[in-house]
């Protein structure tokens, strides 16, 4: 076996794999005297079949397999050899596509190699942490609004208007016959809501208690009981009260509606809700900076494969950003800009600077830490978790998805744990600020 260098330009390397006949040969020869006590033929006892017999008769799919594992373990010979990493898969390409049993395989491998990370002392970092501390009327304001979503009604004289709740019987008709699951008793209905059929809440506004109203609607086409989708129907409605939207007492019982055994337990859970959320955006400001510096202080030679695939992916999705309605992919191809090129660069070298330092270090992702991101991710699918369990399980690409923003986040901590850092008080305000400067980078 003969490995030759073919291109060495920057990042980009090119060689060509040459494979005798006879290295091939005796490669399949292995291959059918390993096989051959276990082979049955008719005609022949066990593991007694002539090697010539075998080579004829399996001969042709063992060359094939032949041939791949001693390209596949030339490659990687080669690879462990000269310490190369490639940045993405090597291509590789029959040289003599017109070869025949016999002769030398001969192919080419080309790749672009990751390049060499210089160190950085990460000592000499400097950077600020911005504190906030929860001001009273934060925790206060935090309080009323909890007040407010618990949403008490009390009576009141007078017709229902939009946001108060009725509480009602109703007996739902379709073509003068009740139908199943279309009757209750003192049910809270809050106006607004749009919890029933389209037109339903509507017309009982203006209705008082003591009132009986039959209000008239049709199912809507996909609804999902098959029998009455686009069916019309009349439901037989009594009112029986009608209460307006009171905010709730600030006391020791809301306290307990949201878990805590006090008013002062709730205030006090408040406020380090509030200190928890503060310091993620303030991790958010410093972890930024933190990139700022690294990408001003760190420069080396980029793979270009892997800018174009960062440029084309961020050019394409900020495309579908601008144009929401289009879902799919059938749309024309979107060029990269030099801006897109810029932050591409930009992602990439930050990109491969942090793995290697993860990489160094030994910064794992926990499958503690990924099963918790996988519930947190499938929260988003109510109804459907096991599903989304089950597709991140069967799928590597989505189970990386999950994985690197995790290891890139263990690895920035394990810099903020090597760097200066210095804690500086500021305003609610002025964190707010800095927050919507990292939105306004991101968005430009």
């Amino acid at each position: 076996m003969q490995v030759s260098e073919t291109t060495n330009d920057g990042l980009k390397r090119g060689y060509e794999i040459t494979i005798t006949g006879d290295e091939l040969a005796a490669k399949v020869d292995e291959k059918l005297a390993e096989a051959q006590p276990e082979i049955e033929m008719k005609g022949f006892r066990k593991g007694k079949v002539p090697m010539a017999l075998l080579k004829k008769q399996f001969g042709p799919r063992l060359i094939g397999e032949a041939m791949q594992e001693s390209v596949d373990g030339a490659m990687q010979s080669h690879l462990e050899e000269t310490g190369d990493r490639p940045a993405m898969q090597p291509e590789v390409k029959m040289v003599n596509e017109d070869w025949k049993e016999g002769d030398d395989v001969v192919v080419s491998m080309t790749y672009e190699k990751l390049p060499e990370i210089p160190e950085v002392d990460f000592k000499a970092i400097s950077l600020e942490k911005m504190v906030v501390t929860p001001a009273e009327a934060d925790v206060q304001e935090a309080l009323d609004g909890l007040a407010e979503s618990a949403q008490n009604f009390e009576a009141k004289d007078g017709a229902a208007e939009e946001g108060d709740q009725v509480v009602i019987d109703f007996l739902g008709k379709v073509d003068g016959e009740a139908f199943e699951g279309g009757a209750a008793e003192d049910y809270p209905l809050t106006l607004g809501s749009n919890s029933f059929i389209p037109g339903f809440e509507e017309q009982l506004i203006g209705s008082k208690a003591g009132d009986e109203k039959n209000v008239e609607v049709s199912f809507p086409e996909e609804y999902g009981a098959e029998h009455l989708a686009g069916k019309a129907a009349v439901f037989e409605c009594k009112i029986k009260d009608v209460k307006a939207p009171a905010k709730a007492e600030l006391n020791d019982e809301l306290a307990k509606q949201f878990g805590a055994e006090s008013l002062d337990a709730l205030r006090g859970q408040i406020e380090e809700r509030l200190k928890s959320e503060y310091a993620g955006a303030a991790r958010a400001v410093m972890k930024r900076n933190l990139l700022d510096k690294l990408d001003e202080a760190v420069t080396f030679d980029l793979p270009p494969s892997l800018v174009d695939a960062e440029a084309g992916q961020i050019a394409h999705q900020l495309w579908h950003e601008e144009n929401p309605d289009v879902e799919g992919h059938d749309h024309p191809e979107v060029e990269p800009t030099d801006e897109h090129r810029k932050l591409a660069e930009r992602r990439v070298r930050l990109g491969l600077l942090l793995a290697e330092l993860g990489q160094k270090n030994d910064v794992q992702v926990s499958d503690a830490e990924m099963t918790q991101a996988i519930m947190n991710q499938a929260r988003q699918y109510p109804g459907q978790e096991r599903q989304f369990f089950e597709f991140i399980q069967q799928n590597q690409a989505a189970q990386q998805q999950l994985r690197a923003p995790l290891f890139e986040d263990k690895v920035v901590d394990y810099v903020f744990e090597m760097a200066e850092i210095t804690d500086k008080e500021v305003s609610k305000e002025d964190l707010q600020k800095a927050i919507e400067a990292l939105d306004d980078d991101e968005a430009a």
